[in-house]
């Protein structure tokens, strides 16, 4: 449904229909577009009809063109609607990367821009291709026809159907056609595809998240064996080298080269390692790396060693000598280490940890406890000498006058010392002394009473 919103034609009566071609199958980013007519140096044009079928004609009536367009093109018998996805020099680009012949391509004529009739008409021949698709495999199916049909294509006019049909061997469909024909009352023609071709004609995602590569920018398909993958260390693992198309993967072949360069770099990975300890066998190679591994048994991971190419070019050649190492370590070199890439305050910046939470020590509460330590040293920890706890009075429910009594002698108490002897050493400059000063009454002039009460 998106794809018909996005391909949905906008009509304007003066101007003509006009598509978006970005969203189409085999794109071509028009990279001249902004020169306007000084780019236009040939009047060929390239047209694109269903998903990746293209063709290119002649704008024999001069006709101002631009991409997107929806044009009437001339096709046998009657006509075609297509979209122009190109226009300009890049046309000829297309072709020569295509690998066309100009001398002995058909070039047709572009009729004219589509009119509101020839899309009506376009789009009631495109809503029975699906119907008609499933309708002629059963019709093949009947006739024990080894041969698959993947998609139906109907000419713009409704004249016309092309039938895209995959098989191993070759098939004789002509009683197919017959039938065909008779059914639907179009004229049939039968166009053989490879299972790439069909991949592409139908789309989907890769399994590397993108859009597949037979359906975006590929039209040749090269074939693609194992060996590609033997030359990049791939595991020869059928579910993975795969496509969506069930054949090998084409992007098998696009690193291909830069393999095989850097393979012939290579010591022989075929002649094996002898030391006086074991003899060991190729494992696996990195390529770009040139670290090989090796194992004492082929197979497995036992003893496995990774050293690199130009060592073992060494100890190869002092195979040939009749010397063998000890062991493989003792030929490895140290192992360098790469140093961490920390941030640098280069520029004059900030650390980039300023903003974050630490936890820091809470000295608020530690002095709280420390000074409390002090101050219970004072009331009497170290000056009482003995288990005896001072008594205090119990203030609750006093008159005024008797409560300022009892904490004086409180507080005369607690200075004493043990002998009866009154302390006359200064109360110690903390928050529990000054506090015992301020419950102290004082005479008019201001002078703390004597403590006669030690007595």
């Amino acid at each position: 449904m998106e794809d018909d919103k996005i391909n949905a034609p906008y009509i304007d009566p003066n101007a003509g229909i006009t598509l978006r071609t970005d969203s189409l199958k085999l794109n071509v980013t028009d990279w001249l577009y902004d020169l306007g007519d000084a780019a236009i140096t040939t009047d060929l044009v390239e047209v694109q009809f269903k998903n990746t079928r293209k063709a290119y004609f002649v704008n024999s009536n001069f006709l101002k063109i631009e991409k997107g367009d929806v044009v009437a093109v001339e096709s046998s018998p009657g006509h075609d609607i297509g979209v122009v996805t190109l226009t300009g020099e890049l046309v000829w680009k297309q072709i020569r990367k295509n690998n066309i012949d100009p001398s002995r391509y058909e070039f047709r004529r572009v009729y004219r821009k589509a009119k509101q009739v020839d899309v009506e008409k376009w789009e009631q021949a495109k809503s029975r291709e699906h119907a008609t698709m499933i309708r002629s495999r059963e019709i093949a199916a009947d006739l024990r026809l080894d041969m698959k049909i993947g998609d139906v294509e109907f000419q713009g006019d409704g004249n016309k159907a092309i039938f895209y049909y995959i098989a191993e061997d070759r098939v004789d469909f002509r009683t197919l056609i017959k039938v065909l024909a008779d059914e639907f009352k179009v004229r049939i023609e039968m166009r053989q595809i490879g299972a790439r071709q069909e991949a592409g004609r139908i789309g989907g995602i890769g399994p590397c998240g993108r859009e597949l590569c037979c359906a975006s920018w590929m039209t040749r398909f090269v074939s693609v064996s194992t060996t590609s993958a033997r030359y990049q260390e791939l595991s020869l693992n059928p579910q993975k080298l795969a496509g969506m198309c069930a054949k090998l993967k084409c992007c098998m072949n696009y690193e291909i080269d830069a393999y095989a360069e850097a393979q012939n770099n290579l010591p022989d990975r075929s002649v094996p390692l002898y030391t006086e300890k074991f003899t060991y066998y190729h494992s696996k190679t990195d390529v770009f790396r040139e670290m090989i591994t090796y194992v004492t048994r082929p197979g497995t991971s036992e003893n496995l060693v990774s050293i690199h190419a130009d060592k073992v070019r060494e100890i190869q050649a002092m195979n040939r000598k009749g010397i063998r190492p000890f062991k493989l370590e003792d030929v490895m070199p140290a192992p360098v280490v790469v140093p961490e890439m920390t941030y640098e305050n280069v520029v004059g910046q900030d650390d980039l940890t300023r903003f974050d939470k630490r936890n820091r020590p809470n000295n608020k509460n530690k002095n709280r406890k420390v000074a409390n330590q002090r101050g219970g040293n004072d009331r009497g920890g170290n000056e009482r000498g003995s288990n005896e706890k001072p008594q205090m009075q119990n203030n609750a429910g006093a008159p005024a006058g008797q409560r300022n009594n009892n904490l004086r002698h409180n507080n005369q108490r607690r200075e004493a010392k043990p002998g009866g002897q009154v302390n006359q050493n200064p109360a110690p400059n903390n928050s529990e002394g000054k506090r015992r000063l301020n419950f102290s009454p004082k005479n008019k002039n201001g002078n703390e009473p004597q403590n006669n009460e030690a007595n």
